[in-house]
């Protein structure tokens, strides 16, 4: 009985952030955010930091990608609704990049092309995984913010500029809501998605919880 409380509160929030959370309005173009990561001092970037940017620009690109992709293969509104929020992701870390004179390693690369070989390869895995079934499609949502979710927490452990912390903390936020919906659509379909990067109880501890206020990310 509990187990079931449980599924039916995932699959309110899952519904209620699919109708709420992710809105156009949503993911309007932050400029108050632009204009902070430009005001915090310039400091100095470590080794770790300088990959982490590098890494996250692509990886935020990954996302956005395949959720266009899936979305043209499904229809499914969410993938609409959330991919500007990750063009808005890789967009800040591009102001990241040029602020500190790190080439961007996306460049002029279409949709589905990527620099980093394991993003490559990841990308077209995803696709071809989301493709299979308007489940598979939801499981590979829940994927890409799992790894989101780990690859932004470990960074912030070996970053120290305020900058970058801004950046990555609201990242961080958009990807636990967007967690929230594509889990909940998975539990809607009687499904099941089990934590891959992060630990389980890192993952009940989000989809359990509503979804965050405080930023348009």
């Amino acid at each position: 009985m509990k187990k079931n409380l449980l599924q039916l509160s995932v699959v309110f929030l899952g519904l209620l952030l699919l109708t709420s959370s992710c809105q156009k309005s949503d993911v309007v173009v932050n400029a108050t955010v632009t204009s902070q990561i430009i005001d915090l001092p310039l400091e100095p970037l470590n080794a770790d930091e300088s990959a982490s940017l590098l890494l996250m620009r692509e990886e935020e690109k990954l996302a956005k990608d395949v959720y266009t992709a899936l979305y043209a293969k499904w229809g499914i509104i969410v993938f609409l609704n959330i991919s500007p929020s990750e063009q808005q992701h890789t967009d800040a870390i591009l102001t990241l990049l040029n602020k500190y004179g790190l080439k961007d390693p996306v460049g002029n690369n279409v949709a589905g092309v990527f620099t980093s070989p394991y993003l490559q390869t990841l990308y077209t895995n995803l696709v071809t995984q989301g493709s299979t079934s308007v489940l598979d499609a939801y499981k590979v949502g829940a994927t890409i913010e799992d790894l989101d979710i780990f690859d932004l927490a470990k960074a912030l452990l070996k970053n120290d500029n305020q900058d970058i912390k801004l950046v990555y903390d609201l990242l961080l936020m958009g990807s636990r809501n967007h967690m929230r919906s594509f889990y909940g659509q998975i539990i809607s379909l009687v499904g099941s998605y089990s934590a891959q990067f992060i630990t389980q109880s890192e993952l009940e501890a989000i989809v359990t919880t509503p979804r965050e206020k405080g930023s348009s990310w």
